[in-house]
Order: structure tokens, then sequence, then C-alpha cells
């Protein structure tokens, strides 16, 4: 299985025929690109995603921990984001869902990736729900 920098990789690299399917109920994989907050640098990560309403919805869990992921922390100073999905790579614009949105989400994400509610025993926040709204 694929993680990290070399999921990236290895997804670029075949547009998706490798690392677009991951873990035992092949949720999807997009892989996100921030703007370092800090560097300006281009920073990317393989994140499973879903798409509702038009927009491409993913989790800030890092796994449960007791801070967003450094992309979150990313796109709140820029929300200007890139996105590739298999082949296909388009600008979008990320915000954090609504509290009615996330409601309505949240069951929808834990579908593809029933670990999200386990993160939510290891954390004292609230994991949020990023939609990706394609420009």
């Amino acid at each position: 299985m694929l993680y990290g920098q070399e999921h990236v990789k290895r997804y670029e690299e075949t547009d998706g025929a490798e690392g677009y399917l991951f873990g035992p109920l092949d949720a999807e994989i997009l892989i996100l690109t921030t703007v370092g907050r800090k560097s300006g640098l281009e920073r990317k990560n393989a994140l499973i995603f879903r798409e509702v309403d038009g927009a491409y919805a993913i989790v800030s869990s890092d796994g449960g921990a007791a801070a967003h992921p450094g992309w979150h922390f990313n796109l709140e100073a820029d929300p200007n984001v890139k996105v590739q999905i298999k082949a296909d790579r388009f600008a979008a614009r990320a915000r954090v869902a609504t509290d009615e949105e996330r409601a309505r989400i949240w069951p929808l994400m834990t579908e593809v990736w029933p670990d999200y509610d386990n993160y939510t025993k290891k954390t004292d926040r609230q994991i949020p729900i990023v939609l990706l709204e394609r420009q």
C-alpha cells in the first residue's frame, strides 16, 4: 500500500492508475496541492475524498491528532488550491464545511473510511470537513 510522498509520486506519474483506490474499502484518493503558509512552497497530499453536491469533500483528521494537519492550515491561509483526480487536474477553492454541511457529509465520509469515527475519540477537537469547489 502506498503512503505519504511515495503515494503522491506514483499517483502523479500514473494519473491515478496507481494510488487512486486505497485501503480495504477502495476509498478514492485525490492529490491536494496547497501553498505552504510559511515556506511559500507547494505541498502535496494524497487524501481520501468523496464527491458531494458538485464539490469534493476531504477530512482534516490527521488520524485524530490534537491539531489539524498542516495542509489544513495552508488552505486556511490561501484557499486557492490545485486538485488532481486521476488525470483530471484543476484549480479549486477550499472552504471548511458549515456545521450543517458537516452533519450531513460526515456519515458519507465514514462510509468510505470508517476509521474517521475512531479518530474523533482520539481528540478533543472537532474534525473539520473541507469542501474543494472547482474553479
